[in-house]
């Protein structure tokens, strides 16, 4: 399976983005999908998570009630809709899979994307 992000951009803090992250090549719709993010000199970062049948996810502590995951396995997407931005969030977003359920660790996601950059800066 490959995964290519798109959506990343500049914004100003207060601002929305929706990232999205198409997968192609595999089976999408038994698999478990997340995002992280890797802020400059810092470890990669738990952000969003999303169970294959979408009836669980997970969410970092410093997004809750900001950002919500969401999939459609029918066009094998995930996507990442990002709500009061923060300069804070200002990172290199990744999207990752994985079989079985949803995780926060780095280390299940066997399959990553390339990443999109999004910039929070006034």
């Amino acid at each position: 399976v490959q995964l290519i992000e798109s959506g990343g951009g500049a914004v100003q803090p207060g601002d929305s983005l929706r990232l999205s992250c198409a997968a192609s090549g595999g089976t999408f719709s038994r698999n478990a999908m997340a995002w992280f993010r890797q802020a400059p000199e810092k470890e990669r970062e738990f952000v969003a998570a999303v169970s294959w049948s979408a009836d669980k996810t997970l969410y970092g502590d410093s997004v809750k009630g900001r950002f919500t995951i969401s999939r459609d396995n029918a066009k094998s997407m995930v996507y990442l809709q990002m709500n009061n931005l923060k300069p804070e969030d200002t990172a290199i977003y990744y999207c990752a899979l994985r079989t079985l359920w949803a995780t926060t660790e780095v280390s299940d996601y066997p399959v990553w994307g390339q990443g999109t950059r999004v910039t929070v800066s006034s």
